[in-house]
């Protein structure tokens, strides 16, 4: 039986389960976006947007939809996988099922941090869930149709006007199912009101050595004047592969930065749409990925410029050793509306191999007359004049190439707002970079 098949048979199962509400408008959404990715099947490289990306190898796989053999993640797991030194709300997921015990849910003056099934059961969410659930997914990706049918848990993010958490949010999902390939589709929604500051981070990691194929899907909802910075860790291990996909809707004045972070998985997508819905927008695009062995990192971006009077920059850096694989595909689309546009996009990759490879392609689509907007994109390998410098005044090589390289990498890293998620970013690329030292955070 294929994987097309299996998911067939398990939507039916989920139907016969009781579980959910036949009834119910969002199961007809259900339906309608299984219909899509029942005619569309999994996307290939005979599609543009997966011209160097195939899934073929990780859709080989025996995954199970529902997986029954479960441990639970103890307290010292979930410290040493999550901030711990400071205050946060926790929402923990484990094996695709929220975790009470280990999360902290609020629903308290407006402000909701808990579950999506919650809010897709609660009557008084009902006008919230109708209005923004899956409005600004991409309809001509078949997977975003794919989690759509089998949305039933992540996370569910309200927050009130004139709200400013001091305190991050953390949205942490944990495979624990062993003896099994599974596959995970955690579906969240955020929705930030006017005024208001947050800060998230989201992590995803598979506990186990068995093959773990994660379809999520984040659809953000920033309104005026609204600040949101947004975390993705992806440092999973080398039997875990991730789709993910991110929305962003933007109003008038509101910034967004999502920072994303890949150093770990054997396979790596990750889709962020910006829609700029509102003038005086500012989107922030910033990756870093650093990656060996046979590793493989997609970076897929897509900025919609629709009003005029808005900003977006965005910077994404990769650091490939051995046999890993980049790609960068940016999309910048200024709208013949959004006069005094200034899109900044620039890609920067260096190759540490001979065997690693990147392909890069920064698209700037202009309609617009009175813009200010620039790409770029370079590939190359380290600064060999630099490294001779460095080792003429006594830095072994290994370290010199290190601090050549944190150097390279320092950009991304000092735009994450968190002082502490900050020192973790700065521990992981001393570790990727197979060196030990001491950097002013």
């Amino acid at each position: 039986m294929s994987l097309k098949d299996t998911i067939i048979a398990s939507f039916i199962a989920l139907e016969n389960s009781g579980k959910i509400a036949l009834d119910s408008p969002f199961h007809k959404k259900r339906l309608d976006a299984l219909k899509v990715f029942e005619t569309l099947g999994f996307p290939t490289k005979k599609l543009e947007n997966w011209k160097y990306t195939s899934l073929k190898a990780l859709l080989k796989n025996d995954y199970t939809l529902f997986p029954k053999e479960t441990e639970d993640v103890t307290l010292h797991t979930l410290k040493e996988y999550s901030l711990e030194s400071i205050s946060s709300y926790k929402i923990v997921f484990i094996n695709g099922v929220f975790s009470a015990s280990l999360s902290d849910t609020i629903h308290r003056d407006g402000l909701d941090i808990c579950t999506l099934s919650a809010a897709i059961k609660k009557p008084k969410y009902a006008s919230v869930i109708a209005h923004y659930f899956d409005t600004i997914t991409d309809k001509e990706e078949s997977i975003n149709h794919l989690n759509t049918a089998f949305a039933q848990e992540g996370a569910f993010v309200q927050v009130p006007k004139n709200t400013v958490l001091e305190n991050p949010i953390q949205l942490l999902f944990f495979n624990t199912t062993k003896n099994q390939d599974v596959l995970l589709q955690p579906r969240n929604l955020i929705i930030i009101g006017e005024n208001s500051h947050v800060n998230i981070v989201e992590k995803h990691y598979n506990l186990t050595a068995n093959n773990v194929l994660t379809n999520a899907v984040t659809e953000i909802f920033a309104h005026k004047r609204a600040i949101l910075n947004y975390y993705k860790i992806q440092d999973d291990n080398a039997t875990s592969a991730i789709v993910d996909s991110t929305f962003v809707s933007q109003k008038e004045g509101s910034i967004v930065a999502v920072n994303t972070f890949s150093f770990g998985g054997k396979f790596i997508r990750n889709n962020l749409n910006f829609d700029q819905n509102g003038s005086h927008c500012d989107s922030v695009l910033n990756g870093l990925t650093i990656t060996s062995d046979k590793q493989f990192v997609d970076n897929h971006t897509l900025v919609n410029h629709n009003e005029p009077d808005c900003e977006s920059h965005e910077m994404y850096k990769g650091i490939y050793d051995e046999k890993a694989v980049g790609v960068f595909n940016g999309r910048v689309i200024v709208k013949q509306k959004a006069q005094k546009t200034n899109a900044f996009q620039q890609n920067n990759n260096i190759l540490l191999s001979d065997n690693a490879t990147v392909f890069a392609k920064p698209q700037l689509e202009i309609f617009a007359d009175d813009v200010k907007c620039s790409h770029g994109c370079t590939i190359g390998q380290l600064d060999d004049s630099a490294l001779f410098y460095m080792k003429q005044r006594g830095i072994p090589e290994a370290k010199a190439k290190a601090l050549l390289l944190y150097a390279f990498a320092n950009e991304n890293v000092t735009a994450v707002k968190i002082p502490a998620l900050r020192t973790l970013l700065l521990k992981k690329i001393a570790n990727k970079l197979g060196v030990s030292f001491d950097l002013d955070v």
